[in-house]
């Protein structure tokens, strides 16, 4: 073993000793020419000594890396060079990709990463080299032939991997596009509600069942914000939704900009979609790529339908779980849309207001002045929690240390908020959007319309038809039911744009948001270049000041609410005034003589609710141009014969005047334009109620009328005019104190086809109301299927009915044969026991109908013997409001497990009468007590549904369906 190693060892000096000397040697001869030619004497001097051809050929191969080391240290330099060159290029070009959000391919992040490794290499050998030709003999000769031929190795080597490095680093592509994250998050700054929209939308993007969900709500009330916050919070949260794609559509909405942005989000190959040029063929590719995910659709600002498959996506369901979400102003486009949620994205409470508004004036300001915090409160009060005015207003006060120029900011806010900074360019202008949306001239008008109004104030839908009708808004009126359902179109189209809100547990009432009406205001004022078109007053003495400075010339609408206001002025000069409102002036006793002459042009007049009001003035009768004029709620007691000169007036309302005792003969009959005559809860003496009604009779273009009968002659003279019973609308039979039953058959329900009250009362004798049940062709056979179908085709229209102080009255069982009956009031009835009358007839007819299936509102008072509403469970499914007080004897409602509380909002009564109720079984108590509301002391009072019951405010509000 020793003996072997040693040998080894011995062949490793001799071939390192034979390499040193062949090379030498051969460097020798090949750099000194005069020795050429010694190279046969080597060949002869090799045959002595044998060993050196053996050295020549070993080495000739190894000699060049010594030999070229200089040469190959000058062409890696170069090389490297280029290469450096090179790799800057294709760096530059990776970083410029980087920043447009591509992501580097791997084969160019090695080879970069291999340049920069391979430069560190080169640098070292390069110095190595240099100091090996700086140590070489002569400029030529190394010292160390193992050291440089080492060097001249590794510089070869070296030269070829550069060279190659170069040859890889000719890159078409350096980059990518990332896989975009599953959500961008978009800019926004920290929100300011509003919370409860937000956590329903939260849930409803939980629940399965709902894959379309619309944010509705009027101009800058947050709907972007609200969309926003949902975007940025499920980058937050954790969620199962792969892409999230934020589009905005806008009022002319671009459907290939929305693909293309479609398309970014989904990383569809840039070639593939380029060859795509028409919309159905982007369509599809957007189609395919999103069947196979589970996104979110987030659609700001739409403002008509959308068709998705047009844009190439598909329909959320509970199948593939995604979700589409949108903004809009309407809520008729969430309906188009097919939205299964609907949610109304309101007005800040007044806390959050205050903090939005105060965090944009800033600190500073607010502490500036210790009377600017109370100024400030009074300016966000005036915004109404809407945050686009909270922020406009805010903004323009971020700057005002003088307490004096939020006074006056906040007294151009009740004059002419168009003057503040901002509030035209910035709020209006974006409000006028819905505005200008809407589709035709007649529901811009009847918009506008609304700003003469007070603050607050809500009309009453019904009546705000009766003055677009007035005013001319609905064109030339034939039918007045007609007009009627246009204008609760026109109501439902306003509502719908987030323009008016609907008020009142039923929405029978709207009113305006006071910015909106702001906004009205401007409009009507050709953007704030007339101001006075429309005045609105509160106090009379203002109306004397613009009379003297001539501001009443150009006046075209006027309304006045003053409740202290005892005199008017004697005359006002107002040329132009087209409309005049004097309401709720509680200390008005009369006007001055000639108060009418300069208004000519005058079309509505409205004075109701002036309940001190005694007398009209002279002078009216020349008001050639009206055509709506409301008395009711006066205390009027004679109507002025000039009225008959009103040949244009086609509305005349005269409900609640108690006082009057005087109606000139032939003044109705003069109205030859009447169409709308109410005389509702009103006194009239007997011999001119029957006159009346023949003055009625003999108008051609009469269409409606409510009114009050208070004997039996008078309704026989209606039961005998099958004119008048056509255009019956409300009737209140009063004080019948003779009469103990009224008999009506259903051929007199069958003409009154637009019958939609009936109001009974102080009928002290009245004991049963019969319904004598009829059908054309038959007179004898009425069996069960014949009665059914009669109460389907003649009671079809009655809507109300309200029973008050009938003492001997005993049971309403007639109303079985009112399917559609939707209010129940019944009050201070000492004798009745039972609603409906438990006979065969009318089990009978439960079998095979729903009693009640329409009733909404009932409440039942003071009914000392009332025992039952109807003995048998009935299944109630609209009703949404019952109301029981001081029946002590009602021990029962008719419910059980199969009756319906899906509409059911409250059950109201004493705390007493709940208590004793008896169910029929433990299940059906726990269904319902949930509903039951307390209230000990409302027996004689009334509340916010009670001001729209037993009176016309309800009636007018639902067309007549079936």
């Amino acid at each position: 073993m020793l003996l072997k190693f040693q040998l080894w060892t011995f062949q490793i000096h001799t071939v390192q000793c034979s390499i040193h000397l062949s090379s030498l040697f051969h460097l020798w001869l090949n750099s000194n020419p005069i020795f050429c030619n010694f190279r046969k004497a080597m060949e002869f001097l090799s045959s002595i000594v044998g060993l050196v051809p053996c050295f020549y050929d070993h080495t000739s191969k190894h000699t060049v890396y010594i030999r070229d080391l200089r040469k190959n240290l000058q062409a890696l330099s170069k090389e490297m060079v280029d290469l450096n060159n090179l790799y800057e290029d294709v760096k530059e070009r990776v970083e410029r990709a980087e920043q447009q959000q591509m992501k580097r391919r791997k084969e160019v992040g090695g080879w970069i990463r291999e340049v920069e490794a391979m430069e560190k290499e080169v640098h070292e050998i390069l110095q190595r080299g240099d100091q090996e030709i700086q140590k070489s003999c002569l400029g030529c000769c190394p010292r160390n032939c193992w050291s440089s031929y080492r060097i001249g190795k590794a510089v070869s080597e070296k030269l070829v991997a550069v060279s190659g490095q170069i040859g890889k680093g000719h890159f078409d592509v350096v980059a990518e596009m990332l896989p975009r994250p599953p959500v961008d998050e978009l800019p926004m700054e920290a929100t300011v509600g509003p919370q409860l929209a937000y956590e329903k939308s939260c849930r409803f993007l939980k629940d399965p069942q709902v894959g379309i969900m619309g944010l509705y709500g009027m101009g800058g009330v947050g709907k972007t914000t609200l969309l926003k916050k949902i975007n940025n919070e499920l980058l937050a949260t954790s969620n199962d939704f792969e892409v999230v794609i934020w589009a905005v559509v806008s009022k002319s909405p671009d459907i290939e900009k929305i693909q293309q942005v479609i398309w970014n989000k989904l990383e569809i190959p840039r070639d593939k979609w380029e060859t795509r040029s028409s919309r159905e063929e982007k369509a599809a590719e957007i189609l395919r790529a999103l069947k196979r995910k589970r996104f979110i659709l987030l659609l700001d600002d739409i403002w008509e339908e959308l068709d998705l498959l047009e844009m190439g996506v598909p329909r959320p369901d509970t199948e593939n779980k995604s979700k589409i979400v949108l903004t809009t102003r309407s809520l008729d486009v969430c309906r188009q849309m097919k939205a299964q949620k609907s949610i109304e994205v309101e007005c800040l409470e007044s806390e959050d207001a205050w903090t939005l508004f105060r965090k944009e004036v800033g600190e500073e300001i607010l502490n500036s002045h210790p009377d600017i915090p109370m100024l400030a409160k009074v300016v966000a009060e005036e915004c109404r929690g809407l945050p686009l005015a909270l922020v406009t207003l805010g903004r323009a006060m971020a700057a005002e240390k003088d307490p004096s120029n939020w006074d006056k900011v906040i007294q151009d806010l009740r004059k002419s908020p168009a003057e503040i900074t901002g509030m035209e360019d910035k709020l209006f202008h974006r409000l006028k959007l819905s505005y200008d949306r809407l589709r035709d001239n007649a529901s811009k008008s009847c918009f506008i319309y609304h700003s003469i109004f007070r603050e607050d104030w809500e009309s009453y839908n019904f009546q705000l038809t009766e003055l677009w009708i007035g005013e001319g808004f609905m064109g030339e009126v034939h039918d007045i039911h007609e007009a009627r359902d246009q204008g609760r179109k026109i109501i439902k189209t306003l509502k719908h744009a987030c323009l008016l809100e609907g008020c009142g547990s039923r929405e029978r009432r709207v009113k305006i948001h006071d910015v909106i009406r702001d906004m009205a205001l401007w409009l009507y004022g050709e953007h704030g270049v007339k101001k006075n078109k429309i005045l609105v007053y509160n106090k009379v003495a203002r109306l004397d000041e613009d009379q003297e400075t001539s501001k009443l010339k150009e006046t075209e609408k006027i309304s006045l609410w003053d409740m202290d206001v005892g005199k008017f002025p004697e005359t006002l000069v107002c040329p132009n005034l087209k409309t005049l409102f004097v309401k709720k002036c509680h200390n008005l006793k009369k006007f001055p003589n000639g108060f009418f002459q300069f208004m000519l042009l005058l079309r509505v007049l409205d004075l109701s609710n002036n309940d001190n009001l005694s007398e009209l003035p002279t002078g009216i009768g020349k008001l050639g141009a009206l055509r709506y004029l409301n008395l009711s709620s006066t205390r009027i007691r004679e109507l002025s014969i000039e009225i008959k000169n009103l040949k244009n007036l086609m509305i005349l309302l005269m409900d609640g005047m108690e006082s009057l005792e005087i109606i000139p003969k032939d003044m109705i009959a003069s109205l030859v334009s009447l169409k709308l005559f109410s005389f509702y809860k009103s006194n009239i003496t007997s011999g001119v109620e029957e006159t009346l009604l023949e003055e009625l009779e003999s108008l051609n273009d009469i269409s409606e009328i409510s009114i009050t009968i208070c004997n039996a002659l008078s309704f026989n003279k209606l039961k005998s005019s099958h004119k008048l019973q056509r255009c019956i609308c409300c009737l209140h039979l009063h004080k019948w104190g003779d009469v103990i039953s009224l008999e009506l058959s259903s051929s007199f329900f069958k003409r009154m086809e637009h019958l939609k009250a009936l109001y009974v009362s102080h009928c002290d004798k009245l004991k049963e109301v019969k319904i004598n049940v009829e059908r054309q062709g038959i007179h004898n056979d009425m069996t069960l299927p014949n009665k059914i179908a009669a109460r389907e085709e003649y009671f079809h229209t009655l809507r109300y009915v309200d029973i008050e102080h009938c003492s001997k009255l005993l049971d309403l069982t007639w109303l079985v044969y009112a399917p559609y009956l939707e209010h129940l009031r019944v009050e201070d009835c000492e004798s009745i026991e039972e609603v409906i009358q438990d006979d065969s007839e009318v089990r009978e007819m439960k079998e095979k109908l729903n009693i009640f299936s329409r009733l909404k509102y009932l409440k039942l008072n003071r009914l000392p013997r009332l025992k039952s509403i109807y003995q048998h469970p009935l299944l109630f499914p609209s009703l949404e409001i019952i109301k029981v007080y001081e029946c002590k004897d009602l021990r029962s409602l008719p419910f059980d497990s199969n009756t319906s509380n899906k509409s059911l909002k409250k059950i109201k009564g004493e705390t007493s009468w709940w208590n004793q109720l008896k169910w029929n079984d433990e299940t059906c108590k726990h269904s319902f007590t949930p509903y039951f509301q307390i209230h000990e002391v409302e027996a004689y009072l009334t509340d916010s549904e009670e001001s729209e019951i037993g009176s016309l405010d309800d009636v007018q509000e639902q067309p007549v369906s079936n």
